[in-house]
């Protein structure tokens, strides 16, 4: 279930990678059961599919990890490829994304162990949306990643009940 019971006490880290790992299991779960065709249909006025916001979630994360070890991101895309980041294109497929994205999860929480403090600052890069020379810490990064994946496990909710009727938390 995609749920935080507790607290991890005394544990910030832990207790923050924790409600980031509810909000990646809640875009998981949306996908169970269903097949590729499923996985990649459309049912609601949005454009989204599940598949899709799969992928666009692994990207999303390994972006701003990549941004906070203030290295290159093997995946950016740029205006004619961002489409490509909402759904699966040729050769690629569920099980394939949901192991990049475990990869990024296990490098995520690799980076946030190491990290001296959650308080360590990165900047971010120009960009419309970003204030002019700003930074932001490792703990605001990770609530970031749970207000992101929050509010597109809304979206998944949406579109898995569009499919087949299947509610979230059932």
């Amino acid at each position: 279930m995609a749920q935080v019971s507790t607290e991890v006490l005394g544990d910030e880290r832990g207790t923050l990678l924790a409600f980031v790992e509810s909000q990646r299991a809640a875009i998981r779960e949306t996908l169970l059961g269903l097949d590729e065709e499923q996985a990649a249909s459309r049912p609601s006025a949005s454009e989204l599919s599940l598949s899709g916001l799969l992928k666009h979630v692994a990207e999303v994360e390994l972006n701003w990890l990549r941004l906070a070890q203030q290295r290159p991101n093997e995946r950016m895309r740029d205006e004619s490829s961002y489409g490509d980041s909402f759904r699966l294109v040729e050769g690629e497929s569920i099980p394939a994304v949901l192991a990049f994205w475990d990869g990024v999860r296990q490098e995520t929480e690799a980076f946030v162990a190491a990290a001296p403090s959650l308080d360590v600052t990165f900047p971010l890069p120009p960009a419309p949306w970003f204030p002019k020379d700003a930074k932001v810490s490792v703990r605001w990064m990770l609530l970031h990643l749970v207000e992101e994946f929050a509010r597109h496990a809304g979206h998944a909710d949406i579109v898995r009940e569009s499919i087949d009727g299947t509610k979230a938390m059932g």
